[in-house]
């Protein structure tokens, strides 16, 4: 009986220089994803299961909770308020920001005289800092002086109050995040405007279509995918406002504009307390 004849060991596979090359191109960007968001991440996680104050900080030995600070958020009673606002203030804006802008759009991709000189112009909300924005916004709604109550009592009608009414606080940080995110929408929805062949609305108005059936069935579907885009962009942005609401109200009055994102800020640095961890669910602010 003869012997089965040895198996071949298999040679390994060396990595080809195009292979090292690639490999090259791509440890930047990997580099940049592992310190700027995995490591932010898993550090975001470490984090909210320990008891982190100032001593911890200073001495690296802060204690294991486990899901306590997220039972403490929870059973807060601003939590519902604040992921209530949240809601209002992501849905309207982000409805809004779209709708106006692809308008606006919609309006610019005809070429008319001022065209340009208009479109630069709406982009000038986009340019200018947050917090001379969001300031202006304050001067304007003002109580006493502010133009847009002047204006009203100019009209005949009495002035609101912006900034200081639990009924129209929210509604004041939303105008101003709308006015704000516009320009953007119409950046990006115009250039998606301007991939469209114009052979296609050709081919429409020469069947017939009139500009509501062209923008229905022809404008939308073509868009669709900078329109999600644009959508997930605003929805990633608005869930992160912090800046124009903590410079326009602070979340007040009585928690009436705060949000998820400002209500984290405050408790983590707005409060004066040296314990970094949400307060216990029976104090308030």
């Amino acid at each position: 009986m003869r012997a089965a004849a040895p198996r071949p060991v298999p040679r390994r596979r060396r990595v080809s220089a195009t292979q090292w090359t690639a490999l090259g191109f791509a440890a930047p960007l990997l580099a940049y994803l592992g310190f700027f968001y995995a490591y932010p991440l898993w550090r975001n996680i470490d984090l909210s299961v320990h008891d982190y104050n100032v001593r911890a900080f200073v001495q690296g030995d802060a204690d294991f909770v486990g899901f306590a600070n997220y039972a403490d958020v929870f059973a807060s009673p601003i939590f519902v308020t604040a992921l209530t606002n949240t809601v209002i203030f992501t849905v309207v804006s982000i409805a809004v920001q779209y709708t106006v802008g692809l308008a606006l759009a919609v309006f610019f991709r005809g070429s008319f005289r001022l065209s340009n000189t208009l479109r630069a112009m709406f982009l000038v909300p986009w340019l200018l800092p947050l917090i001379v924005s969001a300031s202006t916004w304050s001067w304007m709604m003002n109580s006493d002086n502010g133009l847009i109550n002047s204006l009203l009592r100019a009209l005949g009608g009495d002035g609101i109050n912006w900034l200081t009414s639990p009924d129209h606080a929210l509604t004041a940080v939303i105008i101003a995040n709308i006015w704000l995110g516009i320009p953007f929408n119409l950046v990006i929805l115009y250039a998606g405007l301007q991939n469209i062949p114009g052979d296609i609305y050709e081919a429409a108005s020469l069947d017939g279509a009139g500009p509501a059936r062209t923008f229905r069935e022809i404008t939308l579907p073509l868009l669709r995918p900078v329109s999600a885009i644009t959508l997930l962009l605003g929805l990633i942005y608005t869930l992160k406002v912090v800046d124009v609401i903590w410079i326009m109200t602070t979340g007040g009055p009585a928690n009436s504009s705060v949000t998820l994102a400002v209500w984290s800020y405050r408790e983590a640095f707005g409060t004066g307390r040296p314990d970094f961890s949400p307060r216990p669910p029976s104090a308030t602010c």
